[in-house]
């Protein structure tokens, strides 16, 4: 049992170190969607935070319906922190968002 532990160790750190980097966080993204995270994302408009939205299990990048091609935006769902206070008010529910990689200045960090 033992040898079959330490194979699979060494088969996945030779798959994992053979990958580039893109595939490596695909994969790392694949598997934190799957456990789950307990999200933020803070918005900027220049050095001001101006939305954040807290207890974000996963942001997806959109891809397009005909062609596969990933898009310039990522959506999820979030509790929407009206007041920028970190923590949910019985007023602040979960909401639908979307946010562009091109024009949107944010900062999304997992919070324990």
């Amino acid at each position: 049992m033992k040898r079959e532990s330490l194979a699979i160790v060494v088969l996945s750190t030779l798959f994992f170190t053979g990958c580039t980097q893109e595939t490596q966080n695909s994969l790392s993204r694949s598997l934190q969607n799957w456990t789950g995270t307990n999200g933020v994302l803070d918005v900027y408009a220049g050095e001001k935070l101006v939305h954040r939205f807290i207890k974000i299990d996963k942001i997806s990048t959109a891809y397009g319906t005909n062609d596969s091609k990933a898009r310039p935006y990522r959506y999820g769902y979030g509790i929407d922190d009206v007041n920028l206070n970190g923590k949910q008010d019985s007023d602040e529910k979960k909401v639908y968002f979307e946010f562009s990689d091109y024009s949107t200045s944010y900062i999304f960090y997992e919070r324990n």
